[in-house]
């Protein structure tokens, strides 16, 4: 009997400490993000992969670029399309996650993800693209993680440093020169709200640059640009 209270209480301890383990890593490593920039992410990673099983030589196209050298364009329409209370929430915007449920249930169909840029940047630094309940907790849990390190700003730029904006493109600097073929610095408010209305399906857009919905869209963000608050 000994001998199985044992093997059981093994059982239990052994996921725990692991579980303990990797939640100790996430945390460690985002303090270390705090004053170094994060050479890839796992998103990054897997992607390359992919794209490498194709063409062994593929290769990512990113630039680190600091936060004072991304336009402002950029960063305002990225929060009116993405996130709109980036600057006031605390990791999760609650009431936005509510508003995608109730448009989901009533299109009885998933059409809108409520998820923060903060969220978004979890997502990528760490976790896979795979959608369940266990990705999602994990998600939150690296979410107010972040939101401890780092201020908004320096969340910011690692988010427009390492997003993706088309097959094999991630970051502002390279996602201006490959469609704009200008830096980052330089892009204009147009250009900046159609890189925005991208980024939920970029690889799409990247091959799709004359959707009409992508126009509308742009259109819509160049409205809403001037009321977003930048961290």
């Amino acid at each position: 009997m000994k001998t199985l209270h044992r093997l059981l209480l093994w059982l239990i301890l052994v996921p725990v400490a692991l579980i303990v383990l990797v939640q100790l890593y996430f945390f460690l490593q985002i303090g270390w993000w705090v004053h170094h920039d994060p050479e890839s992410t796992s998103f990054m990673r897997h992607q390359l992969s992919v794209m490498q099983e194709k063409n062994p030589n593929a290769k990512l196209k990113q630039k680190w670029v600091p936060y004072n050298r991304i336009s402002k364009n950029l960063k305002r329409a990225i929060i009116a399309s993405e996130d709109a209370n980036f600057s006031d929430h605390e990791g999760i915007d609650w009431s936005a996650l509510e508003k995608a449920y109730e448009k989901n249930l009533k299109k009885g169909r998933v059409v809108a993800g409520g998820s923060t840029i903060t969220q978004q940047l979890a997502k990528n630094l760490f976790l896979s693209g795979d959608r369940s309940y266990l990705r999602k907790g994990q998600e939150v849990v690296i979410t107010y993680m972040l939101e401890f390190w780092m201020d908004k700003e320096r969340i910011y730029e690692i988010y427009l440093n390492v997003v993706e904006w088309g097959v094999g493109v991630y970051g502002a600097e390279a996602a201006s020169r490959h469609y704009y073929g200008v830096s980052a610095a330089q892009l204009d408010a147009v250009q900046a709200a159609r890189l925005a209305v991208m980024l939920p399906n970029p690889r799409y857009y990247d091959t799709h640059r004359g959707s009409a919905y992508l126009a509308r869209r742009t259109d819509l963000i160049l409205r809403r640009m001037s009321s977003a608050a930048l961290p």
